[in-house]
C-alpha cells in the first residue's frame, strides 16, 4: 500500500476512533465496451435484427433501446453519484461504420452524454484519419494513458491519459489504456506510439495522486485476462471498467466467463472490482461502489442489464437511424444468394474451433484464387463478426460478417513457416483471441493443453483428393486477406517470410458475395479439417517410452490413423458446436477410452480437489460438489478466477467446503 493511502487509512482510523467517523461515498457505474457500431438491434447471432423477429420479441440492444436503458437508469438513480463509461471499440461492425466512418456512433454516443471514453484498437482500423474524425464531434472526453501522438499527427492533444470528474463533492481520477499490440491488431500508422498500459496507467496515477484524486477508475481496453493479471494489481487502482474480449460477466447466468464483478487482491491490501459488458450494445453494465473516506472500495455489487426486447426504443433515435440508414438501403437489401440453413460466424466457435463462416470464407477465397496457384487459405477467426440466418442472404448481412473492407492477398510460404503462423494462431485461446485459424485446403489438430507454441499436433494438406503430411521444406502457395498478411493479429511470419507478395486483390466481402451466388443456395457446412486432440491420459498399460515418443511425434496421416487422431475425431463433433465439449468428450489412447468430464465432475465432493478434465466447467463442478451450479463463484474465488468455461485440462483445482 503506498504511502499516501496508508496516511489516509490513518487518519481514518484515527477519525473513527475518536467517534467521529467520516460518511462512505457510493459510486454507480454505468458502462458498455465494443459497442461495433451495432446502431440497429441485433438478433441471436449477433446481425441486424429483422422486422419480423422485432415483431416476435426477439431483438436484442442497438443505440435506440440502449439510449432508453440508460436514461431509464439514470432516473433510477435519481440524487446518486453515477458516471456512464466506455470501454472503446465503438467502431466497426456495420453499415453504418463503413458508410460513415465513425460519424454516426460519434453522434449517438453523444446523445447518451458519456462521461468519459478510452479508444480501442478498432479506433484505429482507418489510421489515425478515422480517429480524428471521430474526436472532432464527440462532446465527452477521451482517455488513454498509453497513446502519445507525435506533432505531426492529427490526434492533437485530444486524448488525455487521465481526467478528474467531481460527484458528489468527491473527485473521481479516470485514466485509460488501449492494448499493448494495438499496432498488429489495427492501423495506428506512423505519428501514433503505442506505449505499455501498467507503465503508463501507474505515471498517470503519479499525477492524480498530486492532485489529491484518492478514488482511480482504470477505464481500460486491454481485456479481461489483463485486467485481472495486471491492471488491477496496479497500486491505487481501485475499480476497472474494461473491454476488448467481448466478455459476459453475470453472477446467475452458467454462460458468464466470471462473476460480476470480480474481485482482484491488489498488492495494497485491498480487493479490485473488475466489470466488462459483453458486447454488441446487448448489455448496459450496472455496477455499484461503496468507498470509505481513504477511497478504498469497500464494498461493491452489481449485475449487467440485459438490453432485450422489454425495454422500449428511443423512438427520436428510431427515426434518425431511418433516415440514416436511406442512403444504404438499397446495398443492404440486394440479394445476392441463398443459404439452405443458419451459417454460424459466432465468436465463441470461430474463435475456438472450426466454424461454417470460416470454412465458407477460407473455401471462397481459395476457389478465387487456385487458378494463381494458391492451395492454402488461412484466415482469422475474429475477422468473422456475425452470422448469416438460413434463407435469403442480403449483401448487407455479407458485409455484417466482412466488415473491415480487407481485399484477398496471396504469398508463398514454407511448410515450416505455415507452422509457424498456425502456432500464433493457436496461441491465445484461452483469451478468446479474433488470431484462431480458419483454414480451406488443408486440416490440423491441436492441444490447448500444451502451452502457447508448441500446440500443433498434426498438419496435412490436400493434394488432388486426397490429404498427406504438411512437408516443412516445401513452398505452398498461401491466401488470406491484406491485414493478417501485413502481419496483423500477430501473423508477423506472413509479412517477414511471405513471398511474391499481392495485397491488392478482390474485396473480400466481395469474393464471399460471388461465391454464395455461385452456390446457391449455399449449404454450411463442418468436415473435421480443425479437430481439438484430447489431452493425454495415462492408461495402465505396457506401452514403453520408445513406443510412446514415436506415436507422438509421427504425424496422422489418412491411411494411417495415431492415438492423438483417434482423440482428435472423438471430439471432433463437440468442436464444432461451440459449447466447449461440456461433458461429451471422450479422451482416448490407443483403442481405449477413458473417463469423460460429466464422469469425473460428478465425482467432485466439497472440501477436496479436482483435476481438470476435458469439457469440465465451474458450473458442472458446483453443481456435483454443492447440488447447485449457482455457488460456482464460491471455487472460482478459490483458484485466482479462472475462466468458467475455458479451464486448463490437467489443472488440479480446490474445491472448497460449502
Amino acid at each position: 500500500m503506498t504511502i499516501f493511502r496508508s496516511g489516509l487509512l490513518a487518519a481514518s482510523l484515527i477519525a473513527l476512533s475518536s467517534g467521529s467517523a467520516l460518511a462512505d461515498y457510493e459510486l454507480n457505474i454505468l458502462h458498455i465496451n465494443d459497442l461495433h457500431s451495432r446502431i440497429e438491434a441485433i438478433n441471436k447471432f449477433d446481425s441486424t435484427c429483422s422486422a419480423e423477429e422485432e415483431g416476435k420479441g426477439e431483438c436484442f440492444g442497438g443505440v435506440a433501446r440502449l439510449k432508453a436503458a440508460i436514461d431509464a437508469q439514470r432516473q433510477a438513480l435519481t440524487g446518486k453519484n453515477v458516471l456512464l463509461l466506455n470501454a472503446g471499440d465503438n467502431f466497426q461492425g456495420s453499415l453504418f461504420y463503413t458508410t460513415y466512418k465513425g460519424a454516426v456512433e460519434a453522434e449517438f454516443l453523444n446523445l447518451m452524454k458519456f462521461d468519459a471514453m478510452t479508444v480501442g484498437n478498432h479506433e484505429f482500423d482507418d489510421s489515425e484519419d478515422g480517429l480524428a474524425t471521430f474526436l472532432d464531434k464527440v462532446q465527452f472526453p477521451v482517455v488513454t494513458a498509453n497513446v502519445a501522438a507525435s506533432a505531426s499527427s492529427k490526434l492533437g492533444d485530444r486524448i488525455k491519459p487521465f481526467i478528474v470528474l467531481d460527484q458528489g463533492g468527491q473527485k473521481i481520477g479516470i485514466v485509460g489504456a488501449v492494448a499493448n499490440d494495438t499496432a498488429e491488431l489495427s492501423s495506428p500508422g506512423p505519428n501514433v506510439l503505442i506505449g505499455d498500459d501498467v507503465a503508463d496507467i501507474t505515471a498517470a496515477i503519479g499525477e492524480l495522486k498530486k492532485q489529491g484524486v484518492n478514488k482511480i477508475i482504470a477505464l481500460t481496453h486491454v481485456g479481461y485476462p489483463r485486467d485481472l493479471a495486471a491492471i488491477a494489481k496496479i497500486p491505487d487502482v481501485d475499480v476497472v471498467v474494461g473491454g476488448h474480449t467481448n466478455t459476459f460477466l453475470s453472477n446467475t447466468s452458467d454462460k458468464a466467463d466470471g462473476p460480476y464483478p470480480t474481485l482482484v487482491d491488489n498488492p495494497g491490501g485491498y480487493k479490485v472490482p473488475v466489470v466488462q459488458a459483453g458486447a454488441y450494445s446487448k448489455y448496459l453494465g450496472n455496477l455499484k461502489v461503496v468507498f470509505d473516506d481513504a477511497g478504498v472500495v469497500k464494498a461493491s455489487s452489481g449485475e449487467p442489464i440485459l438490453i432485450d426486447s422489454s425495454i422500449k426504443p428511443d423512438e427520436a433515435v428510431l427515426a434518425r437511424i431511418k433516415e440514416l440508414g436511406g442512403p444504404i438501403e438499397e446495398l443492404k437489401n440486394k440479394i445476392v444468394a441463398e443459404s439452405a440453413s443458419p451459417i454460424d460466424g459466432s465468436r465463441e466457435v470461430c474463435r475456438a474451433a472450426e466454424c461454417a463462416m470460416g470454412n465458407l470464407v477460407t473455401d471462397a477465397i481459395l476457389d478465387r484464387t487456385k487458378a494463381q496457384g494458391m492451395t492454402i487459405a488461412i484466415t482469422n477467426g475474429g475477422g468473422l463478426r456475425a452470422s448469416i440466418d438460413g434463407g435469403p442472404v442480403s449483401m448487407g448481412e455479407v458485409l455484417s460478417v466482412l466488415p473491415f473492407q480487407n481485399t484477398v492477398a496471396t504469398f508463398q510460404l514454407k511448410g515450416s513457416d505455415i507452422v509457424a503462423a498456425l502456432e500464433n494462431g493457436l496461441g491465445q485461446i484461452e483469451e478468446g483471441a479474433g488470431r484462431f485459424p480458419q483454414v480451406s485446403g488443408m486440416k490440423y489438430s491441436f492441444d490447448k493443453s500444451k502451452p502457447p507454441g508448441s500446440r500443433v499436433v498434426s498438419v496435412e494438406v490436400k493434394e488432388g483428393d486426397a490429404f498427406v503430411p504438411l512437408d516443412p521444406a516445401k513452398t505452398y502457395g498461401v491466401v488470406s486477406n491484406n491485414y493478417m498478411r501485413s502481419g496483423g493479429d500477430g501473423y508477423s511470419v506472413f509479412a517477414k517470410a511471405g513471398m511474391n507478395a499481392y495485397d491488392f486483390g478482390p474485396n473480400l466481402e466481395l469474393v464471399v458475395a460471388d461465391y454464395l451466388a455461385a452456390n446457391r443456395p449455399y449449404k454450411p457446412y463442418t468436415d473435421g479439417r480443425i479437430t481439438e486432440v484430447a489431452a493425454a491420459t495415462v492408461v495402465e498399460t505396457p506401452a514403453t517410452a520408445e513406443t510412446a515418443t514415436s506415436t507422438e511425434a509421427k504425424p496422422a496421416t489418412s491411411e494411417t490413423a495415431t492415438s492423438t487422431d483417434t482423440a482428435a475425431k472423438s471430439v471432433e463433433g463437440a468442436a464444432t458446436t461451440g459449447e466447449a465439449a461440456s461433458g461429451s468428450a471422450t479422451t482416448a489412447t490407443g483403442s481405449e477410452a477413458t473417463t469423460t468430464a460429466s464422469d469425473t465432475a460428478a465425482t467432485t465432493t466439497a472440501g477436496g480437489k479436482h483435476v481438470i478434465a476435458r469439457g469440465d466447467t465451474l458450473w458442472d463442478l458446483a453443481k456435483a460438489a454443492y447440488g447447485d451450479g449457482t455457488l460456482w463463484r464460491k471455487i472460482a474465488e478459490a483458484n485466482n478466477n479462472p475462466r468458467p468455461r475455458a479451464l486448463h485440462i490437467g489443472t488440479e483445482l480446490s474445491i472448497p467446503t460449502k
